[in-house]
């Protein structure tokens, strides 16, 4: 005997493959959701550790801006000190400027001459005295450019004076010290040692 199916089977098909439609569009729509929040908590790991990571920067390059500083502030301080040192050390070198400039003087100045006035002014020497002659003014400017101590003697002017009834020519000379760097002072400090024995 033949069956005969009158039920709607075309329907069912239908109706059975709308379904296997709807699950697999909700199984596409989970699993797009799914990859979505894994997306989303991967960039968003990545996004906290960057921001851990620059907010670790900021903190070590704010460290060295302040250790920076600190180090700019002591290259002053060291700067100020070498400045004040060197100061010091020139103070030093010629702090017996004046004892060695009346030494060489009483060894330079030839006999017949005087000094009525010494003023210095920096490194510059001005004298002002008497002569017997015009030739004792020219033998102490050669002993003066001779020493060691004083160079670059100039005559500024030179008068005949009548001083105590005697002709005496007035004499205005200028001349130069030599300024002892920090090597040279100890070097003075034993020759003068030395000229004392």
């Amino acid at each position: 005997m033949i069956r005969i199916n009158l039920l709607p089977w075309r329907e069912e098909k239908r109706k059975a493959r709308r379904q296997q439609f709807y699950a697999l569009s909700g199984m596409i729509v989970v699993l797009a959701g799914l990859i979505w929040f894994l997306g989303f908590t991967i960039i968003n790991g990545y996004i906290g550790a960057q921001d851990q990571t620059n907010k670790y920067l900021e903190t070590e390059a704010a460290k060295l801006d302040k250790e920076i500083a600190e180090i700019n502030r002591l290259k002053g301080d060291i700067s100020a000190l070498l400045e004040r040192k060197r100061i010091i050390e020139t103070l030093q070198a010629n702090r017996a400027e004046t004892v060695h400039l009346f030494n060489e003087l009483a060894r330079q100045i030839p006999e017949g001459v005087y000094l009525k006035s010494i003023k210095q002014s920096g490194a510059k020497i001005n004298l002002i005295g008497y002569a017997q002659s015009n030739a004792r003014v020219s033998t102490l400017m050669r002993n003066l450019d001779a020493s060691p101590v004083l160079e670059r003697p100039d005559l500024v002017e030179i008068k005949a004076m009548i001083v105590n009834n005697r002709r005496l020519a007035e004499f205005n000379l200028n001349i130069n010290i030599t300024r002892q760097t920090t090597e040279e002072a100890p070097k003075a400090g034993a020759l003068a040692k030395g000229g004392k024995k």
